[in-house]
């Protein structure tokens, strides 16, 4: 997300909490719907926020976790009366600040920095994407997990003397819905991997004792984080 040393995350930070005040949510409150108009972009400062979509049938779909220092935006900038593509939740409790949609649009527009940096975090994201796509489609659901397990280590990821601690709690359920499978499925490919001693699991935490094996089983390009990542 950095262009150069400086981040649209710190230009809009220094800009807009000069005057917007800091919000504080709880864990499991929806900031916005799919399908909301959307009236403001957020500047997440604490905590983990997910984003995604619901099925018609109700099944729920991960697209991103986004984790600390980060940016909001899930709607076509700069068209009339525009509405949020995805649903964003938190999954922690979150500290944020809420920027009016067109003071936002507006400031980008007239900030020659402000918006050099922005084009540069929105073409990051599109490579993002891409990749994620790329490994759900090639990989299949085995794989498309392998893969959502680096990018969980990337992003949430501490080493301890175990292996690494994806500092993040997730269900298998949470973990199905990052790769539109079921949680059976998921499950038994869990416990393939625990037996295995790949990963271990402990009060929803994922720990991961063998990243080689994960990367050598999806053919791991060994991207950078900045793309790698599940924000």
């Amino acid at each position: 997300m950095q262009i150069g040393s400086y981040s649209i995350y710190y230009i809009l930070h220094d800009f807009f909490l000069k005057t917007e005040p800091v919000q504080s949510i709880k864990a499991g409150t929806v900031l916005f719907q799919e399908k909301d108009p959307a009236k403001y972009v957020y500047l997440l400062l604490n905590g983990s926020i997910a984003l995604g979509r619901v099925h018609l049938k109700g099944k729920e779909f991960i697209l991103k976790i986004l984790n600390n220092q980060e940016l909001i935006v899930e709607y076509q900038l700069f068209k009339p009366n525009p509405h949020y593509q995805f649903f964003a939740k938190a999954l922690t409790d979150c500290e944020l600040v809420a920027i009016k949609r067109e003071e936002f649009e507006k400031f980008i527009e007239t900030d020659n920095g402000a918006m050099n940096a922005f084009v540069f975090w929105m073409s990051t994201g599109y490579l993002k994407a891409q990749m994620k796509c790329q490994d759900l489609i090639m990989n299949g659901k085995k794989g498309g997990l392998y893969s959502m397990l680096i990018r969980l280590c990337n992003s949430f990821g501490v080493m301890t003397k175990d292996g690494i601690l994806i500092d993040l709690p997730l269900t298998h359920q949470e973990l199905a819905n990052l790769t539109y499978g079921t949680r059976e499925v998921i499950q038994r490919i869990l416990k393939e991997l625990r037996e295995k001693d790949v990963i271990s699991y402990d009060n929803q935490m994922f720990t991961i004792k063998n990243l080689n094996y994960l990367k050598m089983a999806v053919d791991c390009q060994n991207c950078s984080s900045e793309i790698c990542g599940l924000n």
